[in-house]
C-alpha cells in the first residue's frame, strides 16, 4: 500500500487513463518497465540500448536525474534515487529552448517549423552543425545560464545521435525525438548489429 505522505515512492504511476503527452513520449523510452518512474539505472539501460558506451551511459543518466529529477517531483522529499516522474516532465521544461513544448508537455508544430525557416540555411529540410550552434545562440533568454546549459546539452546529445552520414541533422529525424520514436529507431539499429 503506498504512504499517503508527501515522501511516497510511487507517486509516478501513470494511470491506464491518461493520454501521453509528447513530452511524456518523448522520455518513455527510458522507463524500461512502464511503471511512470524513470531511474538512473533504467535511463543507463536505455542509453546503452541505443549504443552509447558505459562511461557515456553513466555520465547522461546522473546528468539527466540529478537536473530533472527534483522538478519532476514538486513538494516530495527529495530521494537519493533521483526518480523522475513520467507524468510530471512537462515541470522540467526549460528556458532558452525552441518552444516545440508547450507548458503542459504538447508538441507545437508551428514552432518546430520555425526552427528550419530560420536556421535552416543550406537545406530547408535539414540542419548542420553550425546552424544548431546559430539556433542556440539564437534561443538564449537573457541571463538563463541553466537555460543555456540545458538546449545545449539536448541540441549537441540529438546532433550526436540523429546525424546522418552528410553530418546534417534531417527535419524528419528532429520531429522523431519530439515524440521520442527516434531513441526505439536507434536502439533497433545498434540491436540488428
Amino acid at each position: 500500500m503506498a504512504s499517503s505522505t508527501s515522501c511516497s515512492q510511487a507517486d509516478g504511476i501513470i494511470a491506464n487513463n491518461h493520454e501521453l503527452t509528447p513530452l511524456e513520449k518523448h522520455v518513455m523510452f527510458f522507463d524500461i518497465n512502464n511503471d511512470g518512474i524513470i531511474y538512473p539505472s533504467e535511463t543507463y539501460q536505455a542509453f546503452r540500448k541505443m549504443g552509447r558506451g558505459i562511461f557515456r551511459s553513466m555520465f547522461a543518466a546522473v546528468l539527466i536525474h540529478f537536473n530533472l529529477s527534483h522538478k519532476t517531483r514538486p513538494g516530495k522529499c527529495p530521494s537519493l534515487f533521483f526518480p523522475i516522474v513520467v507524468e510530471n516532465i512537462k515541470y522540467a521544461i526549460h528556458g532558452s529552448d525552441s518552444g516545440a513544448y508547450d507548458s503542459e508537455g504538447r508538441f507545437v508544430p508551428e514552432k518546430f517549423e520555425e526552427i528550419f525557416k530560420k536556421h535552416a540555411n543550406q537545406n530547408a529540410d535539414s540542419l548542420t552543425y553550425n546552424e544548431v550552434k546559430e539556433l542556440l545562440k539564437t534561443n538564449r533568454k537573457p541571463k538563463d545560464y541553466y537555460g543555456w546549459a540545458n538546449a545545449s546539452v539536448d541540441w549537441n546529445s540529438l546532433y550526436d545521435l540523429g546525424k546522418n552520414k552528410n553530418e546534417i541533422l534531417t527535419k524528419e529525424t528532429v520531429k522523431a525525438v519530439y515524440d521520442g520514436s527516434l531513441f526505439e529507431q536507434i536502439a533497433k539499429e545498434h540491436a540488428s548489429k
